[in-house]
């Protein structure tokens, strides 16, 4: 099994007072070498956005892209003509294709919204832009792990271009859980949204990650509880 350990201090930071944010990979004005991508996961940027700001309107393309609010609700409009919003205990997924352009807005008036946005390299270009959004039950992801992306579209959550899968799993006190790799081939990146967790023989706090790949599972365990989330992609893409 091969790993690398990124702590939540080592990430990417730029705070411009509307928003605060962090970065697992080069972002924006944040470039480090040694953190371009995991695999085909390229973007896994932790945003907390002031109420009623935002993003106002700007275009993708070719990127298979995953927003998940932590906290909070947000505000979408795209060229596609979809308009809507999404809240904790729901997953958005845009497939940017041949070119979207999207705006996207805290809606709350006086709460701050907290969102991981995940930028996936597709495994096929320029297609047709496309839009889903799919509410998930909290309680389906205490002591287990909830499926909430693949790239199958009659499997369980929402898909994607892409041979990756996200879980979300809330772990209570002295649990442990045991991570399958879906295809050969894939690494899974995780983050501890929440508590801390050892995954192997590694130990990690709050918004600390993990990659691991050349392995076929891997072991969770908590001693006070945790919130994560897993993401498996191709290491070859």
């Amino acid at each position: 099994m091969k790993k690398i350990k990124h702590l939540a201090n080592t990430r990417g930071h730029a705070n411009h007072g509307w928003l605060n944010a962090h970065h697992s990979f080069s972002f924006a004005s944040w470039h480090n070498p040694d953190r371009i991508h995991f695999g085909a996961l390229r973007v896994l940027n932790d945003d907390i956005v002031a109420p009623k700001m935002g993003f106002s309107t700007h275009p993708h393309d070719n990127m298979e892209i995953i927003t998940i609010p932590l906290s909070g609700s947000l505000s979408h409009k795209d060229s596609m003509g979809n308009g809507s919003t999404i809240r904790t205990g729901e997953v958005q997924v845009m497939s940017a294709g041949t070119g979207i352009e999207h705006s996207e807005f805290n809606s709350e008036k006086d709460k701050p919204l907290n969102l991981f946005q995940i930028w996936i390299f597709p495994n096929k270009r320029n297609v047709q832009p496309r839009y889903d959004q799919i509410t998930y039950n909290l309680d389906a992801m205490r002591d287990q792990f909830l499926q909430v992306v693949s790239p199958d579209s009659n499997d369980v959550g929402t898909w994607i271009h892409q041979d990756a899968w996200i879980h979300l799993a809330e772990l209570s006190s002295l649990k442990s859980l045991i991570y399958t790799m879906k295809k050969p081939g894939n690494g899974v990146y995780f983050m501890i949204i929440e508590g801390e967790a050892q995954i192997g023989d590694e130990n990690l706090n709050k918004k600390d990650a993990l990659g691991v790949w050349e392995t076929n599972e891997i072991i969770l365990t908590t001693t006070n509880g945790a919130k994560i989330i897993a993401i498996e992609v191709p290491m070859q893409f």
